[in-house]
């Protein structure tokens, strides 16, 4: 599975919830290294993670093919033996019974685990796992596919680390605030000084596509404690950045969204033309999201345009697709058409061909109609043409939010972010 890493193959998401899980535990992780399926590399990095490191995760390359060779490397790291242990060999050849599949010879390979170790059960799969203390040192080796790691994790590895003492010194806990309709250089700037003061919490900016993420992350004795002081800060940077925090730790635009369509008690239909139905599938993505999500009309070329959503030839002579005057009439043809309180349309030059000196690719129109307010606006994104389509879809679930914030001030109900 290393290779795959190395390679751009695959995601290191193991890492990522990992290294959640260690912060949760009040343990820091400061290292992760990445290495390939070779095993003198593998020895090297092992032997140098134990000087510096008094818990090691490791995960992959416990399968049964050639190149699964964790298991053998840390065993010669540590000078101990590789013997069969007939329990996993019971456990492996019942999965296969179980899931009606058929076994290979080199399955029997799984059945060696490290001498001295403990063998970590695998609810999911044929690997187990392998937890070795060793030299005052922990060294803990699971599958590599999510599914399995996860529950092996917090069913067994986790307990382990509360019972021995290595967890409960410190809690670090983190929350994600996600802002939107402002760029990282500025949101930046407007909080640079909370930054640059607060040790604890500390502030963290990460820039995404259509984004900005602020991580606040405290570290204390006490996990009431490391949330009073996430709060606090949370609530100063919420007097920076008003509404365009619009949600927290993992929660979506599109979700905020429908959170604030159903607060305000409106119905939505679009009209997509270069996004090609992408704003509509980030939105039906919301569990719920029928109750007020009418329907949407995927208008690609001028004659669907002009038969479904009632575009002017005569706009579409004089001003093109892609022009503010042929978005004003699309979103004006979807609401028409599905009867909702309020429309969005987008049309644009996705590329990587289709520009011209006036619209070059990445001209975006979207407009966003109200009862209250319309706004409509013309945009330009850079290539390459998925994150064209994407930020389009951004930036109209950006504007609605916003412009529903609006209303609901209006209404004295002060607009909240989204979350967890």
């Amino acid at each position: 599975m290393g290779t795959e890493l190395l390679l751009g193959q695959i995601v290191n998401t193991n890492a990522q919830y990992l290294s959640r899980q260690m912060a949760s535990l009040g343990v820091n992780v400061y290292f992760q290294t990445v290495v390939g399926d070779n095993a003198a590399r593998m020895a090297f990095v092992i032997r140098q993670a134990a000087e510096r490191s008094d818990i090691l995760l490791i995960t992959g390359g416990l399968g049964p093919t050639m190149d699964d060779i964790t298991k053998e490397v840390l065993a010669g790291v540590l000078g101990r033996d590789m013997v069969f242990d007939e329990s996993v060999w019971q456990e492996i050849t019942g999965y296969f019974t179980r899931t009606g599949r058929a076994m290979t010879a080199n399955n029997r390979r799984q059945a060696f685990v490290i001498e001295g170790s403990s063998v970590l059960h695998n609810r999911y799969g044929t690997a187990p796992g392998i937890l070795v203390e060793h030299d005052r040192r922990v060294y803990v080796l699971f599958p590599g596919p999510p599914r399995e790691l996860h529950p092996m994790f917090e069913d067994q590895v986790r307990p382990y680390l509360v019972d021995h003492g290595y967890a409960g010194r410190e809690v670090i806990h983190s929350r994600l605030l996600r802002i939107c309709g402002l760029g990282e250089s500025t949101a930046e700037d407007m909080v640079k000084d909370l930054m640059a003061t607060s040790q604890n919490p500390t502030i963290a900016p990460y820039a995404s596509l259509g984004e900005v993420h602020l991580r606040v992350t405290a570290k204390t004795q006490d996990i009431r404690e490391a949330r009073a002081l996430i709060d606090g800060m949370t609530m100063r940077l919420r007097e920076r950045l008003g509404d365009n925090i619009f949600g927290f730790d993992e929660t979506t635009l599109e979700r905020a969204v429908g959170a604030r369509l159903r607060e305000v008690g409106v119905t939505l239909a679009l009209a997509e033309s270069c996004t090609g139905g992408l704003l509509g599938q980030r939105i039906t993505s919301v569990p719920g999201s029928s109750d007020y999500f009418l329907g949407g009309i995927v208008s690609y070329s001028n004659e669907a345009k002009k038969s479904l959503l009632g575009v002017s030839a005569t706009t579409l002579a004089e001003h093109g697709a892609v022009s503010l005057e042929t978005a004003r009439e699309m979103v004006d043809g979807a609401m028409k058409a599905f009867g909702s309180d309020i429309g969005i349309a987008i049309t644009g030059v996705a590329g990587p061909s289709g520009g011209s000196p006036q619209k070059p690719v990445g001209t975006v129109c979207i407009a966003v109609k109200t009862p209250w307010e319309e706004e409509a606006g013309v945009h330009q994104f850079r290539p390459p043409r998925a994150d064209i389509n994407w930020r389009s879809s951004q930036q109209a679930l950006t504007s609605l939010w916003l412009l529903l914030g609006k209303v609901l001030a209006a209404r004295g109900e002060p607009p909240e972010p989204v979350g967890p």
